[in-house]
């Protein structure tokens, strides 16, 4: 058994040699994973981080890894010989097998510069579908429609009934709808394999040490409790530290770096651009790419950075495309072209209350003043070549869910059953939410998150609000 399989390994830079089974090895040299090569990581975070070259391919191969580490330390991991039995596992080689393989494919459905586009498709299909979907045409969907609608050869569907693998049970996993809250909790939560992934990952390749933590020390203490009828994960109270460590890089993380107009500036960018090539229909729809799943994947394969950016290149040359703007956004994202941040007060980074639900709507109230009166300055003085972009983040930037929050779709009894929040085994041997633990960081700050707006426009755009005194500064 260890000769037949002692090859299948890949080295990552991150943890060295990751072990692969057999069905993960295949699932791997698939078109539908292979695609993941050409899709970055961080999107358009290479032009301010030049090293941010990385891509959805190893990032997946490395969650698989953690999510395979946090399982091993939490004394529920079977022998590698037992991963590879594909006739008659046992329940706990089927869980490990089944987590293992949703870690890997949670990126499945990724679209090109990742997040970034994918945006542009949700608020497409809104529009479009007028509020009537059942589902988000994001990526967590298209991946589980990949999984459960490729059982042709080669398709991850056919790989996976091969093997004994039931794909709507990899798919619940992905989606967090697993009834294992266990699992639900290493692939979805404020501390999963995800996010214990991109924060080293993208540390490592912008070169920054934002997202650093110690991975070890929090994995050493990963471990897990019954409630009710269910395991679920926990982590031991001598890693408290650790933890607020862990969700402290990842804030900010997200705010200096993903949130940060340098680079937030060329995402924006993209996902304007994106979204007027699909009200033109000049993209692939979020349908066209369903049925290239079910009946063409290898030309589903070429859905990545390169058909997207492609297609901003035809744009500048398309004359159907009307609009200095089209053109100017095209220009600028492919050659780097810097559009200008706009300093207004009401668009300043701030710390907010999550549970402050009044206050959250009249902070963006605010901001939605700004760009109206800039949108209506730019319509009756301005000419083809003023435009803005206003990047209003509609995700919100915290350390952990509050209380409050955590606490609206539970009642108290099955709180602890919710996913999301970390949850800590005490000192007493009680499980407890990280923000109720009185000398925890959190419990302080556990209500807070950061609203990041940003504001972009073009450098005429620029010199009419300067002479409309809207600004005062022509910093980019």
């Amino acid at each position: 058994m260890e000769e037949k399989f002692k090859n299948k390994k890949i080295y990552d830079p991150i943890y060295g040699f990751v072990e692969i089974t057999d069905l993960e090895w295949e699932i791997i040299h698939s078109p539908f994973y292979q695609r993941l090569r050409w899709i970055k990581q961080l999107g358009f975070s290479c032009y301010v981080f030049p090293g941010a070259e990385h891509s959805r391919f190893g990032h997946s191969i490395g969650v698989m890894h953690n999510a395979h580490k946090i399982i091993e330390s939490c004394g529920k991991g079977v022998e590698f010989y037992e991963l590879q039995n594909h006739s008659s596992p046992s329940p706990e080689a089927q869980l490990h097998k089944n987590i293992r393989i949703a870690a890997l494919l949670h990126d499945l459905g990724t679209f090109p510069f990742s997040h970034t586009i994918e945006n542009s498709y949700i608020r497409h299909g809104v529009v479009k579908n007028k509020n009537k979907h059942t589902h988000a045409d994001d990526h967590e969907n298209l991946g589980s429609f990949i999984i459960k609608n490729t059982s042709y050869e080669g398709g991850i569907t056919d790989i996976l009934e091969r093997h004994n693998v039931e794909p709507k049970a990899i798919s619940d996993l992905m989606k967090g709808k697993s009834h294992s809250v266990f699992a639900n909790q290493i692939l979805h939560s404020e501390v999963d394999c995800d996010r214990m992934d991109y924060l080293l990952r993208d540390a490592h390749y912008t070169g920054l040490n934002y997202g650093t933590y110690d991975r070890d020390y929090l994995l050493h203490h990963f471990s897990t409790a019954r409630v009710g009828k269910q395991d679920i994960l926990v982590i031991k109270h001598n890693a408290l530290q650790c933890v607020e460590d862990f969700l402290l890089a990842r804030f900010a993380w997200y705010s200096q770096v993903i949130r940060s107009s340098r680079g937030a500036k060329f995402d924006a960018l993209a996902e304007e651009l994106a979204l007027i090539l699909l009200q033109h229909n000049k993209i692939y729809q979020y349908e066209d790419l369903m049925e290239m799943v079910v009946k063409r994947p290898t030309d589903f394969y070429q859905f990545n950075d390169s058909y997207f950016l492609s297609s901003v290149k035809k744009a500048l040359e398309d004359s159907s495309l009307h609009g200095q703007k089209i053109k100017d956004l095209a220009n600028s994202l492919l050659f780097e072209l810097s559009p200008f941040s706009l300093k207004i007060e009401e668009f300043s980074h701030t710390i907010l209350n999550q549970d402050d639900e009044k206050g959250d709507k009249k902070a963006r109230q605010r901001v939605h003043k700004v760009v109206d009166k800039i949108e209506d300055i730019l319509k009756t003085k301005g000419g083809s070549k003023d435009w803005i972009i206003s990047d209003i983040p509609t995700k919100k930037i915290v350390l952990v869910k509050s209380y409050l929050n955590v606490l609206k779709d539970n009642t108290r009894e099955n709180l602890l059953l919710n996913a999301d929040p970390v949850k800590i085994l005490d000192e007493r041997g009680e499980v407890r939410l990280l923000a109720e633990i009185e000398h925890s960081l959190m419990s302080r700050l556990q209500n807070v998150y950061n609203f990041t707006p940003n504001i972009f426009c073009s450098a005429s755009a620029q010199r009419l609000l300067l002479q409309e005194k809207v600004i005062e500064n022509e910093d980019k």
